[in-house]
């Protein structure tokens, strides 16, 4: 294992770490960071040109060996996750900027964490894989289309421009990732172990660029978007479980799409967020990128112990 395998490893193993570590950066030092708002689409997409290089075909196999069960984790997902924000949106009543944000970051795909704590809680990865890659393929059509239906009720939402954002940080990045490892396998196999380290970059910099532009409002409205976020992830975990356990899914499944319905790609939030909304949106999408890391893992390792029954 060389140098950089190494680091990567050790970066990717303490991954809440970091993202905790840039956040504080970005609150006290916010001139460090702030100059880097229009970077956000470009970090993402580094993150998705990474997700492309690490997909192969037995991912989509999968999909097509139990497509139920992926069913069930994509629908899951989509589900309970924005249906919760707007739950808690309206029974909280929060004002519409912290409103649309909450559901903005529930509207969103599976986060690419979520794969690395399905491994860690000894969960089915290949499931956590196959939903995580299905719900960020169709995010284009679906985060819009649910953001539009929920969110409208306090601002008008421009479906077509988020479609087109979405294709281009999002998908655009990995079929170009997935064509690069086509035509470059072996390199793109060699570059696939640092992948750890320039995706942590990537996401612990996009969390202090949002955290650093809003330090105010983080001040003035922290604690309830700190409630709020954690009550959502904390129920996605919760209802995502019992929605597997309700199919009569095994335990291992039960784990993915666990933590395949709590963990969203709030880089992606937090890109939409700063693009289309007031920058005050983008805070909860800065804040569960930081509390998603914690709980995954405290989670993930709960999972680990736990056994069927």
């Amino acid at each position: 294992m060389n140098t950089v395998e190494r680091i990567s490893k050790f970066v990717g193993g303490t991954f809440s770490v970091w993202v905790i570590l840039f956040a504080i950066l970005g609150f006290f030092a916010p001139e460090a960071f702030v100059g880097g708002k229009g970077y956000i689409s470009f970090l993402l997409g580094v993150i998705m040109f990474g997700m492309g290089l690490t997909l192969s075909s037995a991912d989509f196999r999968e999909v097509f060996r139990r497509p139920v069960d992926v069913l069930i984790g994509v629908v899951g997902h989509y589900l309970i996750m924005p249906s919760l924000a707007y739950v808690l949106a309206v029974t909280l009543n929060l004002p519409p900027d912290i409103a649309v944000g909450v559901i903005l970051v529930g509207c969103c795909p599976s986060g690419t964490a979520s794969n690395v704590m399905t491994y860690l809680s000894k969960g089915d990865v290949a499931l956590g894989v196959s939903v995580a890659a299905v719900s960020t393929l169709i995010a284009p059509i679906a985060t819009p289309a649910l953001i539009s239906l929920l969110a409208g009720h306090w601002m008008e939402i421009n479906t077509q421009s988020l479609f087109m954002d979405i294709i281009m940080v999002v998908i655009v990045p990995i079929v170009f990732g997935v064509i690069v490892k086509a035509l470059f396998n072996k390199q793109a196999e060699a570059s696939a172990k640092a992948l750890p380290l320039v995706s942590t970059i990537a996401i612990v910099l996009i969390v202090a660029i949002v955290v650093a532009i809003n330090k105010g409002k983080i001040v003035e409205t922290g604690l309830i978007i700190f409630a709020v976020v954690i009550l959502h992830n904390v129920l996605g975990y919760l209802l995502g479980y019992f929605f597997a356990k309700l199919f009569g899914l095994n335990l291992a499944k039960r784990k993915a799409i666990t933590l395949e319905t709590g963990m969203q790609n709030s880089g992606l939030g937090a890109a939409l967020a700063a693009a289309h909304f007031n920058p005050l949106a983008a805070v909860p999408s800065a804040i569960f990128s930081v509390w998603h890391n914690i709980s995954g893992s405290i989670l993930a390792t709960w999972f680990a112990k736990k056994e069927e029954q």
